[in-house]
């Protein structure tokens, strides 16, 4: 009863009274929908679940889930505007923008590397775009407002002023490879202020640009403080683990591995037919004699 009361009031209070139910049912959406696809390419590599639909390939054309996502997408968003907002219209489409949404981060990696990742180490990548959109949608949702930079009585110019600084330190976020400190800190100031002020990832764009032998001193606390292994590596590896599955072998290695076989196999043809050919040339030889 309690429960049920908590929900209650929270989608009268905070949904309803401020009309966010139709982000919230995108935010909704988004969730079942990443939860239900996960769920089922992790069943569907299981070999002790031959039985779940698209266990077993026939060969021929993949077509990826991110093209239902795409189009659900593209058919909520259309139908969206033509319902100028009427109830419940506009909250069914926002719901199957988020179902639309959530299949298509889940291959957020193909967008990034255009080959499939899914399973590989730099398919990992789509759990964390997965978690960081929907920490977007539900500060959203709670009501942050990241465009709320102040009113007219405290003038035009700090209005402007206040959303360039935002701007400025979110994307030093982003430089710095602090992508979570970016997404979260662009509603809540403080905490991109704070990732902003923190050294770089030694990999970032800020790193590579501003480190290295330029600040031998920043490069190496860089490295100290983002060093391979750290528990904070760890404790995200488990996390994608725990939601996405844990990841094959990577693409890298996979595609050196077919190169590799490639440049073998081109080497035993080419041994073949230098002695197909020297054999040819002796039986001319022996001809002439």
């Amino acid at each position: 009863m309690i429960y049920a009361s908590f929900v209650s009031d929270f989608w009268n209070e905070h949904i309803l009274a401020h009309e966010r139910q139709g982000v919230f049912l995108v935010l909704v959406g988004f969730i079942l929908s990443f939860a239900f696809i996960r769920m089922s390419t992790r069943l569907m590599r299981s070999p002790k679940v031959p039985w779940w639909p698209g266990s077993v390939s026939t060969g021929g054309v993949h077509l990826h889930h991110l093209v239902f996502g795409i189009v659900a997408m593209m058919i909520a968003g259309t139908l969206g505007f033509t319902v100028h907002g009427e109830s419940p219209y506009a909250e069914i489409c926002g719901f199957f923008f988020g179902v639309g949404a959530g299949l298509t981060i889940d291959e957020f990696a193909l967008w990034v590397y255009l080959d499939d990742v899914y399973w590989a180490e730099e398919g990992r990548s789509s759990i964390d775009a997965t978690v960081i959109a929907a920490a977007a949608m539900g500060l959203v949702v709670v009501g942050a407002n990241p465009l709320d930079l102040g009113n007219e009585s405290e003038g035009v110019a700090a209005v402007i002023a206040s959303g360039v600084l935002l701007f400025l330190v979110v994307a030093t976020c982003f430089l710095k490879g602090r992508n979570l400190h970016g997404i979260v800190g662009f509603f809540f100031f403080p905490i991109a202020l704070y990732g902003a002020c923190r050294i770089g990832k030694p990999t970032s764009p800020w790193g590579r640009r501003r480190y290295g032998e330029r600040r031998p001193k920043k490069e190496a606390k860089a490295e100290k403080r983002f060093q391979a292994g750290r528990r904070t590596d760890r404790f995200k590896d488990a996390f994608r683990d725990i939601v996405g599955g844990k990841p094959s072998e990577g693409v890298a290695a996979a595609r050196d591995e077919a190169i590799a076989a490639t440049r073998e196999a081109g080497e035993e043809v080419r041994q073949r037919a230098e002695k197909v050919a020297h054999a040819a040339d002796l039986g001319h030889r022996d001809q002439d004699k």
